[in-house]
């Protein structure tokens, strides 16, 4: 799971912007102030850090120096500005891409792909492979021994992020949180109502199911 470090002072903004990307099974950090958002950034390896560029304490541009001096993660910065000399000094400073506020998610989350492909952090994964089953995150398309199965939203969201966790325990608190949103109301045990949905599609009769439940932690593919 990547990781991003989310540098930005509007707090409903930032909220919007971790939910999505935690949906798009991102491990987000958020931070609010400058000189906060630094110490992390320096502190720990971020896949990449999304950067506001008016912030309190510090603002984007020295932290983007800052960062830069002794490291090269990959960064995005978000502004209202979108003023030719902000975007120059935003490259200059040392981000690698710059976009202006508002912004619609898609784009966001498009410029991240290019960013970390470009960065080698990450190979493509829009198609998983795992035991015969064959998982398009692109086309939304689950296959299993090349016959098409039928997934809802759901879930095919919460096998996509079990998939893409190959090996990694995810807890049903996680699950809940990655698929349906830190304000849903709905309870932990959804997320074995939707496993057992899930079951029923992909596993044979008799055989050992795809998705193994650990007794007290949560599902694991692997």
């Amino acid at each position: 799971m990547k990781k991003i470090l989310l540098i930005e002072d509007e707090k409903n903004l930032a909220r919007f912007i971790e939910l999505e990307l935690k949906h798009e099974s991102y491990e987000v950090t958020v931070e609010y102030e400058g000189r906060k958002g630094l110490e992390s950034a320096l502190s720990e390896e971020w896949d990449i850090i999304l950067l506001d560029l008016m912030l309190p304490g510090i603002n984007g541009i020295e932290v983007c120096r800052r960062i830069r001096k002794t490291k090269q993660t990959p960064i995005i910065m978000l502004t209202a500005r979108d003023g030719v000399m902000d975007k120059v000094m935003g490259l200059d400073s040392g981000a690698d891409d710059y976009i202006p506020k508002p912004f619609a998610i898609e784009e966001l989350l498009a410029r991240m792909r290019s960013l970390l492909r470009r960065s080698g952090f990450v190979e493509d994964s829009k198609q998983i492979a795992y035991n015969g089953l064959m998982l398009d995150s692109e086309a939304r398309i689950l296959t299993k021994d090349q016959q098409i199965i039928e997934l809802t939203k759901r879930e095919f969201d919460l096998l996509s992020i079990l998939m893409h966790n190959i090996g990694r325990v995810m807890t049903r608190e996680r699950l809940l949180e990655l698929i349906w949103g830190y304000d849903s109301e709905v309870e932990t045990n959804v997320v074995d109502v939707y496993i057992r949905y899930l079951r029923s599609k992909i596993d044979e009769p008799g055989e050992p199911s795809f998705i193994q439940t650990l007794r007290g932690l949560g599902y694991v593919i692997r």
